[in-house]
């Protein structure tokens, strides 16, 4: 179909897509693309196919591929009943539509499983209707009654009363501010981080490792779940020990009192394991009921306060609201061990715990964006309410110590109450007797139960225990197996990947319900928790840390992904609380800290060993970012210095994988040192597909799977000159760049095009321009290994055959696209340089003074492991007669730069003769770049060099060189006699001025003073500016 354009030109949609919109063809309507769904742009699956069609709402007027906004393009969900959309991509909008060509490998492309189906599995689909939706809880059942329930527990009903007797009413207030206020931290922060996009299944974890990254996320996950588990059984055995008491007053016994608590608890954690297999929707039932009669025993305690005391209830220390007995309360009375604020907070924090059991269904919540800062937030203050006014309460109605003795009044007392001891005096009774002895079983300083006894019907509150400690034991076993599910989908450890299987519509893990079940059923068999309630409650505390501390990473890290809905949170605040967190840990119990921290370091380790292949955009990446940049900028103040002087190596490598030693021999040098950065032009013309190669990930992967740590660019560009020249200005960023140019030598230079050796020479001159040091090597091997799989054909580098160079576009072949290019798993290459060089030498010819380059490269080769038994000799020019001077001159020189050489040799014969036959073989390599005789007249005795064909070398050209070319046979010579065993050969490399010496000549004198030679050889040049020095600043 062509669409009139302007100009009268025709724009050919049919090149961006072969098939009609659905509408034309089964009648069926397509929803649209825009906002409201006025327009309508498909993509079937195959990266290409669009079709279009007239825009209703924001493109009116003409026909585009262009879209308007819409949620699917940035969804990565399908809805059922429509097709999913996708936005067109940048290389379908600005291509030429009559260009065949592949898109580029970076373009995102459509998945084969979102493909267009045909018309009778679509029909299929529609009959089949809707799939069914699974079970989902608004903010008040799925998150606030869930959290209220796990943080009520037996502590309310069994110890506050107790913990209100020794802080008193006043520091009692203190501590539950005080734990309230490091949960609400908590809770804003993981309302802050709930709120930064969609929150799947897995809570807690979720949270944790979406945030700061899988290394911290999967230990806090598995010991999280794991704390869960045993959390189970902690509930569990507390419920039993309760029944088991009720049993023991009514003298009911079935074996003793350890199995009694056993078999009760199996029992119990078997019935909760059962309604949880029912479903999350019988769960959530189950919860509503024991929230009904919490709240039930809530108001017959408030109800009991406010009745009349019966003399029953007077005798065990209960007045009724009184004045005098709030505020003798108010003040701490300190009592036994754990007589102290910090022993009395240790054991009301475990009570605030348990904010997170929202959170830990959030794949169960319908909006948990909402659900889980409103419900949780709200939660945390419910509760903290419900804590101040039962402290307060049992504080005004109840005194410290009491007999129970319906005896003990003042007026039946001996002294007639002129002895008479504490406030029961006023309200006509003495229990003067059981204080002085210690023997006070009453009163909320010594009975437990005082609760029970003040409320109006004291089974109520029995319920009320029993619905606490069910309910915080089913949330619990809810909670584990969710965050393990998640944990074992990512596949961060191994062997559990078994238990992340889901089941059913609300994909419930069964395999990780049965195996909370088992590790419950083993804790409770011990029927003896208090060694194990400890860490369960530092392993929380871990959590809530490290949720404290990604709020503040992500903060802090000002990384624009950082967008959450929740905004009354603060960095600072967070961080406060992480601190704070872990310093509750150790008040807790030192030991059960370093445990839960100890274990959490192990798995950290562990994490950090595998690295998993996952990229969750964590605030770690972000804010290892923001340090590599601020380290960056802070380099821009600091000026060079010798002293800090590294060789930066730009590797003109192409492909790496083509040039294994060059990567390996750079890599020696770099390692853990300096920046290394690998080099690939691709010659030919600006397309997607050779700037998809050049952006490919596969470079990278497989330095990767080589262990190198080094960078990888790649360019377009019309010749190799021209790319490299774009490296050479380009690379690195502010003070990290490269300052040493690092290639391999050009092995078939007299069998390419002319061009192209006089471009290999240019790129040395072109490095001398910019201020680079150059470092060109040559082994005996080929350096160029090309074919490299999948890409190498593209790379127009060096030691390479003609065919290879000067690779233009069109022969690039297509480029598959898929979001990550392929790469194969062939076996690594091994080279030279990664074998261990024994006891040889690296013969180092220090021939002119470049700086210092030439003999710091081989100090850096012997401090690594496989160069280390390598002796380094120094070799240096002279004369016979001044030989032994000139080398004390040498070796006072090195020893001042302390590299640690001491075998310096000086070459009396170096500027002697060359052989004939030698210099016949030189003069026979350049015979294919001499002018010919016709043009030797034309151009007359003074011409030089040729500027249109600047590689030809002319009688004047090669006379005026003649002393540097006979110079460079005779090296080759003395290499030949020295330097035959060596592991390596370090020479100066010559230079070879810019339209002085032609091309052709100069890479002459590189191939015959490194040809014929065993050793690998480093032609080295600095660029004249020192690299070493012998002071101290």
């Amino acid at each position: 179909m062509d669409v009139p354009g302007g100009g009268g030109d025709g724009i050919h949609l049919a090149a961006f897509g072969n098939r009609p919109p659905p509408s034309a063809t089964d009648g069926r309507p397509v929803s649209g693309g825009g906002f409201d769904g006025g327009v309508g742009y498909h993509n079937y699956g195959d990266g290409n196919s669009l079709a279009s069609g007239r825009s209703q709402a924001g493109l009116v007027g003409y026909d585009t591929l262009d879209a308007p906004p819409h949620y699917d393009f940035y969804a990565n969900t399908e809805a059922w009943g429509r097709r999913r959309r996708f936005r067109p991509s940048l290389f379908q909008l600005h291509r030429d539509p009559e260009d065949s060509s592949p898109p580029p490998v970076y373009e995102e492309t459509v998945p084969d499983v979102l493909e267009e189906k045909d018309d009778a599995a679509q029909e299929d689909e529609e009959k089949a209707g809707p799939p069914s939706e699974p079970v989902r809880f608004g903010w008040v059942q799925g998150v606030m009654i869930r959290c209220m329930l796990n943080i009520w527990g037996v502590i309310l009903y069994l110890r506050l009363p107790w913990i209100t007797s020794q802080a008193g009413i006043g520091l009692t207030w203190v501590i539950v501010i005080l734990s309230s206020c490091i949960t609400g931290i908590t809770g804003l922060s993981a309302s802050a981080i709930a709120t930064n996009g969609k929150v799947k299944g897995g809570g807690t974890y979720f949270l944790i490792s979406r945030s700061l990254g899988p290394e911290l996320g999967g230990p806090i996950g598995l010991i999280f779940a794991f704390a869960n588990a045993v959390a189970v059984a902690m509930h569990t055995v507390g419920f039993a020990e309760t029944v088991q008491s009720l049993m023991h007053e009514s003298e009911a016994v079935m074996v003793d009192a350890i199995n009694d608590i056993r078999i009760i608890g199996v029992i119990t954690v078997t019935c909760l394991l059962a309604i949880s297999l029912a479903g999350m929707e019988w769960e959530s039932k189950a919860q509503v009921v024991f929230f009904f009669v919490i709240m039930v025993s809530f108001v017959n305690y408030i109800v009991g306060t406010i009745l009349p005391a019966t003399p029953e209830k007077q005798a065990k220390g209960f007045f009724s609201y009184r004045a005098d007995i709030f505020a003798a309360n108010f003040v701490p009375d300190w009592r036994g061990a754990d007589g102290s604020f910090f022993g009395m907070f240790s054991i009301f924090f475990p009570s605030a715990t348990g904010i997170l059991a929202g959170a830990n269904i959030s794949g169960d919540l319908k909006d948990p964006m909402m659900a889980i800062p409103k419900g949780t937030l709200l939660a945390i203050f419910w509760t903290t309410i419900s804590y101040l006014i039962i402290s307060a309460t049992i504080g005004a109605c109840v005194v410290r110590d009491a007999s129970g003795l319906l005896n003990d009044t003042v007026a039946g007392s001996s002294g007639n109450g002129s002895s008479c001891v504490g406030l029961a005096c006023t309200y006509g009774w003495d229990f003067s007797g059981c204080v002085t002895n210690n023997s006070c079983i009453y009163g909320i300083g010594n009975h437990y139960q005082s609760m029970s006894m003040v409320s109006g019907f004291g089974p109520l509150v029995t319920a009320g225990i029993f619905g606490a400690t069910l309910s915080s034991a089913l949330a619990c076993l809810v909670s584990a197996p969710k965050v393990f599910q998640c944990l074992c989908k990512d596949n961060l450890y191994p062997l559990i990947g078994f238990f992340g299987k889901g089941s059913g519509k609300n994909d419930e893990p069964l395999r990780g319900y049965l195996l909370t079940y088992i590790i419950a059923v083993c804790f409770i068999l011990i029927a003896e928790l208090n060694t194990i309630a400890p860490i369960i409650s530092n392993f929380f505390l871990c959590s809530y840390a490290l949720i404290n501390f990604s709020c503040f990473n992500a903060s802090a890290t000002n990384s624009p992904g950082w967008r959450p809905s929740f905004r009354y949170y603060n960095k600072w605040v967070a961080l406060l609380g992480a601190v704070a967190s872990v310093v509750i840990m150790f008040l807790l119990t030192w030991w059960a800290a370093i445990v839960a921290l100890g274990v959490v370091v192990y798995l950290l380790g562990y994490a950090l060993y595998k690295k998993p292949a996952v990229n969750w955009g964590s605030s770690v990446q972000a804010g290892s970012y923001n340090m590599a940049l601020s380290t960056s900028l802070g380099l821009n103040h600091i000026e060079d210095h010798v002293k800090n002087y590294r060789p930066q190596c730009l590797v003109l490598t192409g492909t790496p994988c083509s040039r294994p030693a060059l990567v390996d021999f750079t890599y020696t040098l770099t390692k853990e040192l300096s920046l290394m950065l690998c080099g690939h032009v691709i010659s030919g013309e600006l397309s997607p597909s050779t700037v998809g190669v050049a952006r490919s990930d596969s470079h990278v992967t497989w330095l990767n799977q080589r262990k190198v740590k080094a960078f990888y660019k790649g360019v377009v560009a019309p010749s190799l000159r021209a790319g490299v020249h774009m490296l050479l200005q380009g690379a690195g960023l502010g003070r990290i760049r490269p300052n040493v140019l690092m290639m391999g030598f050009k092995r078939d230079w007299r069998r390419v095009a002319p061009q192209d050796v006089h471009d290999y020479i240019e790129i040395l001159h072109d490095s001398f321009d910019l201020q680079y040091g150059v470092c060109v090597l040559r082994i005996k091997e080929e350096l160029d290994l090309s074919p490299c799989p999948p890409l190498s054909h593209v790379n127009s580098g060096f030691d390479g055959e003609p065919e290879n160079m000067n690779t233009s576009s069109s022969e690039v072949p297509s480029v598959t696209t898929s979001d990550q290019v392929t790469v194969t798993t062939e076996p690594q290459p091994s080279t030279v340089f990664q074998s261990k060089q024994g006891k040889k030498t690296i013969d180092v010819y220090w021939l002119s003074d470049d700086g210092g380059l030439t003999l710091l490269l081989p100090y850096l080769l012997t401090r690594r492991k496989r160069w280390s038994g390598c002796k380094v000799r120094v070799f240096v020019g002279g004369d016979g007669n001044t030989e032994e001077q000139q080398k004390e001159e040498v070796l006072a020189l090195i020893k001042k730069f302390r590299l640690g050489f001491h075998d310096v040799h000086v070459l009396p014969d170096i500027n002697g003769k060359p052989q004939p036959e030698h210099v016949r073989q030189f003069e026979n390599m350049l015979d294919p770049f001499r002018e010919e005789a016709d043009l030797k007249e034309a151009s007359g005795p003074t011409a030089g060099s040729d500027p249109t064909r600047p590689w030809i070398i002319t009688d004047q050209c090669l006379e005026r060189n003649r002393a540097k070319s006979l110079r460079q046979v005779r090296l080759n010579e003395i290499l030949k006699d020295y330097s035959r065993d060596a592991a390596l050969i370090v020479i100066t490399m010559p230079i070879g001025r810019r339209s002085v010496c032609p091309s052709a000549l100069y890479l002459a004198w590189l191939d015959f003073l490194s040809h014929d030679l065993s050793p690998p050889v480093l032609m080295v040049r600095g660029n004249q500016e020192s690299v070493l020095t012998f002071y101290c600043q």
